[in-house]
């Protein structure tokens, strides 16, 4: 008992020894588990709100979109569909609110709630006969309105006459993702007001959802229905475009944190090995003196790794509360994905058990006799030192070189040690510049126009006529959205009809070429592996009916829609789908302000039209700068703690030359400077090496994620060389002047009697 007792005040003491380097070592442990934990929460589909949504409303796993009533019997008959949700009659309208018009569809359930697809309310009361102008607003559409229950909402049908109804309730819903990454917003009402709104059946759509059996079925069910439903198909998507849409980019920034905290932790594991170490050699007497009152080797390496382990261990509890935290405070959620939390958190324990533990091991190898003062380890001169020798630098300098390398094993792993976080560190900045070079060049990914004008119930001519003459608009090209049925693959895809063969929209092509004729396109990466083609194929898709054959002879940067886009010009469509035009886009000249022009726009073509700005995709990836800021912290804590035992290992190595060159007479300016250089040098080599590494992958590294994602290679800008060269200087100045609180003390040391 008094063994363990011995032990226990010999760790309290040593810890409370060196209390900033525990709190460095703790805090990058915490971040980096905060950051893994955090990274499993946004890639656990079980997190995902679809599953739960879907689960509730009792979603259907087909949703079908057509011109007519489909027969419901027909579509009930296909094997594997075990319930049917609709059809129900749906119309597009104009909502304006706080003087901005958004789209939205109107759709009409019954007062009784449906068994399949019922929406979820949040707020107020379900659709009641005894409130026939009460409506129900999907919630995000209603959050993006800033809607309240009670409120009213001013509607406009497709031929201009004007409602104004009343928010009864706000639900959820697993029909369609959130607005406005989903759109048209979605508004229920009854069957009788949607009538009212909109009486002719031509002018609105029929919407059905077939709840399945089987999800693993979800492709061939839906394939059976496109060929069994005697309606025109306009539009087909299934829970997994839904589920996609609901991410909401969480898969993006999911895949940032796990690379950061997968390479984050290895650079901690180094900083606890090198720590540990570090120790060990510094605590040879204390732990001869523990083998001469009577501990056993296992008993030495057992403290050691007590002490060194509980660091990891507690910052690995701190990692998990933080991590819970931020997927309750950030994420919303309280459902945290239990087995990778579990793995992570085992698995960060066993690495950090495993990296004190070979440190561990050599301790418990002291023998029992009192260590005398440390000498500096011998060795030949490195290369550098002889170069410094030779050009005639100062003494402390040569002196300061010699130091660096003498122990070369550690002065491998501290280099390494910093290394590791700075090219996480340039990694980061290389995320941060793309999504710069995103707002300071939209052309390159697709927006070159800055507005968009929907002409509404005005003359699309004249709409035109004054968007081409005002002097803030260099170009004015008519477009049309349309969905279209992929061959074989039941489902659809956006087509952007925009400009015209002749006069192409200046799409952002990274491969091939832009299209020059009719039958030409160019088609995002995320169609192309939809498709399974390549460029130079045809691919045939269907459009209201009518077929679209286009050959696709380049690839562009496609950030909607997962990339599931085929551009082409307007005169490709059929002309019910292209004249008139739905919008048009405008690109705004250089030294114009978009909003201005707008401004001026919505004066010249009255309430009429609709005159929206562009938003840049980079807007809704803001998130990811806050990301970055917080890992990099973590990376520099991970550093700073590298360098604490990098100067404390040099210390301990060269205590006795310190006194010595006291006695020789050199300056404590120059003894300082000795120190500083030895841990300096392995400083500079460390990040320049780190910084290189990044550069050299960081492009990369973003053209996969882009890739993978859909949005097609092309999109990765690596940081600018000012950037780089800054974050060197200061990583390394930062580093410097860390290094100079320990030397400044032990230059300021008076020098030992034996040493005179």
């Amino acid at each position: 008992m008094s063994t363990y007792r011995a032990g226990a005040r010999w760790i309290r003491a040593d810890l409370r020894a060196r209390r900033g380097q525990i709190a460095l070592t703790v805090l990058a442990v915490a971040g980096i588990v905060a950051a893994l934990i955090t990274a499993a929460t946004l890639l656990e589909d079980g997190t995902n709100p679809w599953r739960s949504l879907f689960n509730q409303t009792n979603g259907a796993h087909v949703w079908l979109h057509t011109d007519g009533e489909p027969a419901v019997e027909r579509l009930r008959g296909i094997e594997g569909v075990t319930q049917v949700a609709g059809p129900y009659r749906s119309a597009p309208v104009m909502v304006m609110q706080d003087g901005k018009k958004q789209q939205a569809g109107l759709r009409a359930l019954p007062q009784d709630p449906p068994e399949v697809a019922r929406p979820l309310l949040t707020e107020g009361r379900w659709l009641d006969m005894a409130q026939p102008d009460g409506v129900v607003v999907e919630q995000s559409f209603a959050r993006a309105l800033h809607l309240r229950l009670g409120a009213p909402l001013a509607l406009t049908s497709l031929l201009g006459e004007r409602h104004t109804l009343y928010v009864r309730g706000i639900a959820d819903s697993a029909e369609q993702g959130f607005y406005p990454e989903w759109t048209p917003g979605l508004v229920w009402v009854l069957p009788a007001m949607l009538d009212k709104v909109e009486p002719a059946p031509a002018r609105s759509e029929w919407v059905t959802g077939l709840r399945l059996a089987d999800l693993d079925a979800t492709q061939l069910v839906a394939q059976r229905a496109v060929v069994k439903v005697e309606a025109e198909l306009q539009r087909v998507y299934t829970w997994r475009e839904v589920r996609a849409s609901m991410e909401l980019d969480n898969r993006l920034l999911g895949t940032l944190l796990a690379l950061f905290g997968i390479v984050g932790l290895v650079a901690a594991v180094l900083a606890l090995a090198n720590a540990a170490g570090g120790r060990v050699l510094g605590q040879l007497r204390d732990l001869a003196t523990l083998k001469s009152m009577g501990f056993t080797r296992g008993q030495v390496a057992g403290l050691l790794v007590v002490e060194h382990g509980a660091l990891g261990l507690i910052g690995i509890l701190l990692g998990g509360v933080a991590g819970w935290a931020v997927t309750v405070a950030v994420l919303r959620t309280t459902s945290m994905a239990p087995m990778p939390t579990l793995a992570i958190a085992g698995g960060t324990a066993l690495v950090v058990l495993a990296a004190v533990g070979l440190p561990a091991w050599r301790g418990g190898r002291t023998p029992p006799i009192p260590a005398t003062p440390a000498a500096p380890p011998r060795g030949h001169l490195s290369r550098l030192a002889r170069l410094a020798l030779l050009v005639r630098l100062p003494p402390a300098l040569v002196l300061g070189t010699r130091d660096a390398f003498t122990r070369r094993g550690p002065a491998f792993l501290t280099a390494f040690g910093l290394a590791v976080p700075m090219m996480m560190i340039t990694i980061g900045l290389g995320v941060w510049s793309t999504l710069d070079n995103f707002l300071k060049n939209p052309d390159q990914v697709g927006q070159h126009a800055g507005l968009i004008v929907r002409p509404g119930k005005a003359d699309p001519l004249q709409v035109q006529r004054v968007a081409t003459q005002d002097p803030g608009v260099a170009q004015v090209y008519p477009g049309s959205d349309v969905d279209a049925l992929a061959p074989g693959e039941a489902r659809s895809v956006r087509v952007r009809a925009l400009g015209s063969s002749a006069a192409p929209y200046p799409f952002p092509v990274v491969e091939g070429r832009l299209f020059a004729e009719r039958g030409e396109g160019v088609a995002g990466q995320g169609l192309l592996d939809l498709l399974g083609v390549k460029i130079g194929d045809r691919v045939r898709l269907t459009v209201g009916g009518s077929p679209l054959i286009v050959r696709i002879v380049g690839r562009t940067v496609e950030p909607d829609l997962d990339g599931q886009v085929l551009s082409v010009g307007l005169d490709n469509l059929a002309p019910k789908d292209n004249s008139p035009p739905s919008y048009y886009a405008l690109a705004v000249r250089d030294g114009f302000d978009p909003g201005v022009v707008r401004t001026r726009l919505v004066a010249a073509l009255g309430e009429g039209p609709e005159v929206q700005r562009v938003v840049n995709p980079a807007d809704r990836l803001s998130i990811i700068r806050v990301v970055i800021v917080a890992l990099i912290f973590v990376l520099a804590l991970i550093g700073l703690a590298n360098l604490l035992t990098a100067s404390a290992l040099g210390l301990r190595d060269h205590a006795l030359d310190l006194a010595v060159l006291k006695a020789m007479g050199l300056t404590p300016r120059q003894v300082m400077a000795t120190l500083v250089t030895g841990t300096g040098l392995l400083v500079v080599v460390g990040i320049v090496a780190g910084t290189s590494a990044g550069a050299s992958v960081v492009t990369w590294l973003i053209d996969l994620q882009g890739a993978n994602s859909g949005v097609g290679a092309g999109i990765g800008r690596p940081p600018t060389p000012m950037t780089l060269m800054l974050s060197v200087l200061i990583a390394v100045g930062a580093a410097l002047a860390v290094a100079v609180i320990p030397a400044r003390r032990a230059a300021r040391a008076q020098v030992p009697v034996t040493a005179r």
